[in-house]
Order: structure tokens, then C-alpha cells, then sequence
């Protein structure tokens, strides 16, 4: 993994922390722009970790309530 990347994924983790404890949804819109002032480089890395990050949760929260509805409909049948 190139430094870019390795550096991407850490301010990644790191901003789905903060932006967690906040509650402020696009906080990784901010950091991004505070990175293209500086590395466009970085800020293109770091928006992609962000991105497939996001789109994993959504994935797997859709994933989740899939399972969380069959495992009802098993119990109401077996309740019958």
C-alpha cells in the first residue's frame, strides 16, 4: 500500500469517528476540501476510503434489517 493510500485510510477511520460522535453526516466534505488546498492527491484517496467506506455501511445496514425480517418471518412461522 502507498503512503497516500495508508495515509487515506487512517484520516478515513479517524473522520468516521469524529464524524459518528458529532452526528455531522458530511464532516468528510470539510476534510476533503481542507486536503485539496494542500494534496489533490490525497484528497482523491481520501475521498474514495470515505466513499466505499459509506457505501459498505449502507450495504451491510440493508443487509442487516434482510436478515433481521426473515429471521421474523421464520418465528411468527414457527409460532403457528
Amino acid at each position: 500500500m502507498s503512503t497516500i493510500e495508508t495515509l487515506a485510510q487512517k484520516l478515513a477511520i479517524d473522520t468516521l469517528k469524529v464524524q459518528d460522535a458529532c452526528g455531522e453526516e458530511r464532516l468528510f466534505v470539510e476534510v476533503g476540501q481542507v486536503l485539496g488546498a494542500a494534496s489533490q492527491s490525497l484528497e482523491e484517496a481520501f475521498l474514495t476510503e470515505m466513499r466505499v467506506r459509506l457505501a459498505e455501511r449502507k450495504a451491510r445496514e440493508f443487509l442487516n434489517k434482510k436478515v433481521a425480517a426473515l429471521q421474523a418471518q421464520l418465528e411468527t412461522r414457527a409460532e403457528t
